[in-house]
């Protein structure tokens, strides 16, 4: 029998993509930090690239295909969990609702030899950029010749003395070009890795397969007894909160909550 040597290929670049995060992601550290946000050059008319991903689904994370308009049986598996009528159920379901990040390429000032990166953050720095974009006293910040630099002050969570980093961002008053090299400013744009090379897509049924693995864990997998397993995934009736399951054996309510999520997985995909 042949080797499929497409298959080969794909898997290949999965391995690698965690040496590409590394090399193309760029996070702020505690401190003050300049970077310079820059044309995308796979949508040059917009640079903020947004994706949705599923987190702690089997202590990993993966892209949405609703990041493209595509299906996604994990969405299609939460909806159909509200449907049931439960209240731990909707509660599950909305932990499995993918959520957004948005990614634009930087600049970080200093370390302009590390080329052309992706800076990701929530919905509350996106919405002080757009901001600051509509706002016509700066414009397009992101221009090559014309744009602004940003200030960023980034605090971590204990430091802060809240539940998650404080990220504040100032952007520059002055108008300046990205670099006094022409020949610069075009390779900044022209050498972009396509953040889609960064973070692959698995298929509908690879993915259909995380989730009917991480619904149905077995002791091959590595996975925990239900016994054992912390309420962080949608195989016990208290899914959405971050207690651990009593070590006593699953009650009736148990097996019966057990097996009503098998029969929507089932009747979702397999009816």
């Amino acid at each position: 029998m042949a080797l499929d040597l497409a298959a080969i290929r794909g898997r290949l670049n999965k391995l690698q993509n965690t040496s590409n995060r590394k090399d193309n992601l760029w996070k702020p550290t505690p401190g003050k930090h300049q970077v310079r946000i820059v044309p995308y050059k796979f949508s040059p008319e917009n640079p903020f690239i947004e994706l949705f991903f599923h987190y702690n689904i089997n202590n990993k994370t993966y892209l949405s295909p609703s990041s493209f308009g595509r299906p996604d049986p994990i969405v299609e598996f939460a909806e159909k969990l509200k449907r049931m009528g439960d209240k731990e159920d909707w509660k599950a379901a909305k932990k499995m609702e993918p959520k957004l990040r948005t990614f634009v390429p930087v600049i970080v000032k200093g370390e302009e030899s590390e080329g052309v990166r992706f800076w990701g953050f929530g919905k509350t720095v996106y919405q002080e950029l757009l901001g600051y974009i509509a706002d016509p006293d700066y414009g397009d910040i992101t221009d090559v010749d014309g744009g602004r630099d940003i200030t960023i002050e980034y605090t971590s969570a204990e430091d802060a003395g809240t539940s998650y980093p404080v990220t504040t961002i100032r952007i520059k008053p002055n108008q300046t070009p990205v670099s006094d090299d022409e020949s610069a400013k075009q390779s900044l744009v022209e050498t972009q890795t396509n953040i889609t090379d960064i973070y692959s897509e698995l298929s509908y049924d690879e993915l259909k397969s995380v989730l009917e693995g991480w619904l149905n864990p077995t002791s091959e997998e590595g996975e925990e007894s239900t016994s054992q397993q912390t309420l962080s995934t949608p195989s016990t009736p208290k899914t959405a909160t971050a207690a651990t399951v009593p070590t006593s054996q699953p009650t009736v309510d148990d097996k019966k909550k057990l097996d009503d999520v098998a029969s929507a997985f089932d009747d979702l995909f397999n009816g």
